[in-house]
């Protein structure tokens, strides 16, 4: 843990005053009906976790995925995780698997089970609306660097590393997953060993600039990315007929605390409600100095053109894919500001672009009489379910989310 030190990149104060600060700060106070500014204390928390990671997990990466390989340590991991952490194990792996089965003091089981149901209820729009979002995120290096190094989210493999994290969100939220046992936490600390690894491998890379990005996939970042699960969608998902409630949204921000924790996600500070979750988005846009470069438009234009058919595809995939690539096109255009969409260069949505305010009044009601009528609501949870693990299920094929670390990268 770094005491003081904030990356260069993050140019918080540098642009708190500018117009374009100003003109987004008055339109979140009308909307939100809050002043989404923090207090200074809060954003120099996080904006020093920039510098954090995991070192309960890296202590186990380095004695024996680094001495003995990561098929070795996966199989040692993949025992414990099915029997128990055996009698002759290294400490680091009794110290992983102990944080792991220890339950902080806030965690609300209510709270968790409540987000997890409400973060089902969004079905695929969650993947299409996640997706879309996270282009945003490609404008800042600390998030594009890691991704464009490993090749993990370029070209044709950001369909498949997309496609293990929409796993990776069903294995979480399916009732009871985190629960002792469950395969939610497995997943997780499958998830959290892959990124320990991969932050390693690229602290050592001759090209990382940790004085101006902080630590690779950090403690700041990873932060924003359980707002990405939570706070965001719940209130951006309205716009598609969703009438997610205050309290609603609150119980997806515990929920993913929870699961973010059991990932090695600790910050010194996570939003208390709502209106901190609001403050916390607001500091991201504001922070922000948009140096990925062609990094991050390479990564954008991956993400949309994996959707596309290729030329070996025959005509019934490929017309398949046509209609998909369509449909993220327009949740692509929707989601994204605008200005990110015309910097990285993403294609016209045409006509797809109207698809999902279509949708809109078909949600609302559907929402309305789920909120009136209790087996309704079991009706759409189950069926939410099941949409999308058909949706994963379907793009996945014969293959597993297997959350392995890349072994080469491609810089």
């Amino acid at each position: 843990m770094s005491e003081g030190r904030i990356p260069s990149e993050f140019r918080y104060w540098d642009n708190l005053e500018t117009s374009r600060v100003r003109v987004i700060r008055r339109a979140l106070t009308l909307v939100f009906g809050c002043d989404p500014r923090l207090p200074d204390e809060h954003v120099r928390a996080w904006a020093e976790s920039y510098y954090d990671a995991d070192p309960v997990a890296e202590a186990f990466v380095r004695d024996v995925v680094l001495v003995q390989g990561q098929r070795e340590a996966r199989g040692m991991v993949e025992r414990a995780l099915a029997h128990g952490v055996d009698s002759d194990a290294p400490d680091s792996l009794r110290r992983l698997f102990a944080e792991s089965e220890e339950k902080p003091r806030w965690v609300d089981d209510r709270l968790v089970e409540l987000g997890a149901r409400v973060f089902r209820r969004f079905g695929t729009h969650m993947h299409s609306f996640a997706g879309a979002i996270t282009l945003e995120g490609y404008r800042e290096s600390s998030v594009a660097k890691p991704l464009a190094f490993t090749g993990a989210y370029n070209g044709s493999s950001a369909n498949k590393r997309f496609l293990e994290t929409a796993s990776f969100w069903i294995d979480v939220s399916e009732p009871n997953a985190l629960s002792p046992g469950g395969r939610g936490r497995a997943t997780a600390m499958r998830v959290r060993l892959m990124h320990v690894h991969v932050r390693a491998r690229l602290m050592a890379h001759p090209k990382w600039d940790l004085d101006a990005w902080g630590v690779p996939i950090s403690q700041g970042d990873a932060l924003l990315t359980l707002m990405g699960g939570s706070f965001v969608p719940g209130y951006g998902l309205k716009v598609l007929g969703y009438r997610t409630s205050r309290e609603e949204i609150e119980a997806m921000m515990h929920f993913w605390r929870w699961v973010g924790h059991l990932m090695g996600v600790q910050p010194r500070w996570y939003p208390a409600d709502v209106d901190q979750a609001l403050g916390l988005m607001f500091a991201s846009q504001v922070k922000g100095c948009g140096l990925s470069g062609d990094d991050g438009r390479e990564l954008a234009r991956s993400y949309l053109e994996s959707y596309a058919p290729t030329a070996d595809d025959p005509p019934r995939a490929a017309l398949s894919k046509r209609l998909e690539h369509g449909l993220q096109r327009g949740y692509v255009s929707w989601f994204l500001p605008p200005t990110t969409h015309h910097r990285f260069g993403l294609p016209s949505p045409g006509l797809w672009r109207l698809h999902p305010a279509m949708q809109a009044p078909l949600i609302f009601a559907r929402e309305t009489l789920r909120k009136s009528v209790p087996r309704v609501d079991e009706w759409w949870d189950a069926r939410a379910r099941a949409a999308t693990k058909e949706w994963v299920r379907r793009r996945l094929g014969g293959r597993r989310a297997d959350y392995h670390a890349v072994e080469q990268f491609t810089r």
